[in-house]
């Protein structure tokens, strides 16, 4: 049985504008805005490329609290009902996100399991990357499964095709059968590796002799091992992770697909990577080569890599878009014309709020803006003006002194909290659909050109009970209008009062 766990974590602020706080490059279809609703997230890719996989169990999946209806929606898009949705209090790296999948999975084995039952495998796969031949990818898998079972701990290594000073590395060991044998695969499978040592992100010099020397594969930051390998290393390692972990897990709470593990005990726990943690320390690390056209979505430069669909002077452009005289560039345009002239190798990406234009040899410093952002408290590192909800999704169309203006989409058969602004009244104008209204007593329907008016300190909600959409514009006015002015009486969600 192989448990797959997708880290679902992070922020991506090098993919800035795109890619923001509440809604993070992992949660976002960078193909074609043309594409509409057939074009996956890098998240829900990373779970459809895993059809095929023989002994495929239900995913773990682990994220923010404040992704949480993220992940259920998309994974309620591809149909996907069984996963376990592990929300983290706060990020601790990716080593104790693993151990709670490791605690949990193999309660669960226990739980479930019987005599003679092989031993649970857990797929340890980050949520943002990109991988063109998922068969390749598939067939590494199953000899990483292989090698798990015999106690190793596994880690598969990227084919480097180019010297590139934005990855780790990681070296086999090719010093022959006094560590374990040079080749630890079965005949048959794909090659599997002693590992010699990982390394940090090079230099340009550096990163040219791993390429030369051959030995030496990009670190991936996918694995694959038991939960008890996994939690017997840790241990001799880093015992005080797992006892917090353990004791995390057993204050935890479920709701519905949700897992919540103690907040105030998970405060405690150190913060590390799975490499440091143990991968670099452990003597059971092997890795397995994979040429699987494998991209990390680090940065836009990665986006420009992996597109094929490119124009005649090798420009990538996406939406409204015109170039004259541009090359090697990446054009992106999110809601209106961009215009492009006499440039190259260059990025530029547009959203309703903001436009980045960078050199595409320096993208990942645009991060330092997102820092900047952040510290000036500027909603454009948080939001994007479309933010989306359990229930559907909201736009912030026009806002000024007073006022604010917004498109909301309520999906069939969702319901808003009932809810009361102590600052705000709101004007309901409805697009198209037939949305219930609830006034403090009253509960009328509205269709489409009809209106209705709600007063401040009412008592209101809005239902969708039909299976169409509904569209309506809501404007506000008062003299306060943050997202944080609401108190919640009921909702189905479990939202606090000031969680949208």
């Amino acid at each position: 049985m192989i448990i797959p766990v997708i880290l679902a974590g992070g922020v991506g602020s090098r993919l800035w504008p795109l890619s923001r706080q509440l809604n993070p490059k992992q949660f976002i279809a960078f193909s074609d805005t043309s594409a509409g609703a057939d074009s996956q997230t890098l998240f829900q890719a990373t779970l459809s490329r895993l059809d095929g996989i023989d002994g495929l169990a239900a995913p773990i999946v682990i994220c923010n609290e404040e992704h949480r209806f993220l992940v259920a929606e998309q994974l309620r898009v591809l149909d996907i009902h069984n996963a376990s949705i592990v929300l983290e209090p706060q990020g601790r790296n990716t080593a104790p996100a693993v151990t709670l999948a490791s605690i949990l999975a193999a309660r669960h084995a226990g739980q479930q399991g019987a005599a003679g039952d092989t031993e649970p495998v857990l797929l340890v796969l980050p949520a943002d990357h990109i991988i063109r031949d998922p068969a390749v990818f598939r067939h590494c898998v199953a000899a990483g499964a292989r090698q798990a079972l015999a106690g190793r701990l596994v880690t598969f290594g990227i084919e480097a095709t180019y010297p590139e000073t934005g990855y780790g590395y990681v070296k086999r060991d090719a010093s022959g059968p006094e560590r374990q044998g040079r080749n630890l695969s079965p005949a048959g499978s794909a090659e599997a590796f002693a590992v010699a040592r990982f390394v940090e992100k090079p230099d340009a010099e550096t990163a040219a002799g791993y390429l030369a020397d051959g030995s030496y594969y990009w670190n991936s930051g996918m694995f694959m091992f038991t939960p008890d390998h996994w939690l017997q290393e840790l241990t001799r390692q880093q015992p005080e992770m797992v006892s917090v972990c353990q004791a995390a897990c057993r204050q935890r709470q479920t709701d519905g697909d949700f897992v919540r593990v103690s907040a105030d005990i998970f405060a405690a726990c150190p913060s590390d990577s799975i490499d440091y943690a143990v991968m670099e320390k452990t003597a059971a690390a092997v890795v397995i080569p994979m040429a699987a056209a494998w991209s990390d979505m680090g940065a836009w430069s990665a986006l420009w890599d992996v597109s094929e669909h490119r124009t005649r002077d090798n420009n990538v452009v996406i939406g409204d878009v015109h170039c004259v005289d541009v090359s090697n560039s990446y054009v992106r345009a999110g809601s209106r014309l961009v215009a492009a002239v006499g440039i190259e190798n260059a990025v530029i990406v547009e959203t309703a709020d903001a436009v980045l234009v960078a050199n595409k040899d320096q993208v990942q410093n645009v991060k330092q803006v997102v820092q900047w952002l952040e510290q000036h408290q500027r909603p454009e590192a948080v939001n994007h003006t479309l933010v989306y909800r359990p229930w559907g999704s909201y736009e912030s169309l026009a806002h000024g002194p007073g006022f604010q203006v917004k498109h909301i989409r309520v999906r069939p058969g969702a319901a808003l909290s009932l809810q009361m602004h102590q600052h705000r009244a709101e004007h309901w104008v409805v697009i198209s659909g037939e949305a219930t209204v609830t006034c403090d007593e009253r509960v009328f329907t509205l269709t489409a050109n009809q209106s209705t008016f709600l007063p401040l300190g009412c008592k209101h909600r809005l239902q969708n009970k039909s299976s169409e959409w509904i569209e309506l514009i809501e404007v506000q006015t008062g003299d306060y209008l943050g997202e944080d002015d609401i108190v919640r009486f009921e909702d189905v969600y479990g939202r606090v009062p000031t969680d949208q």
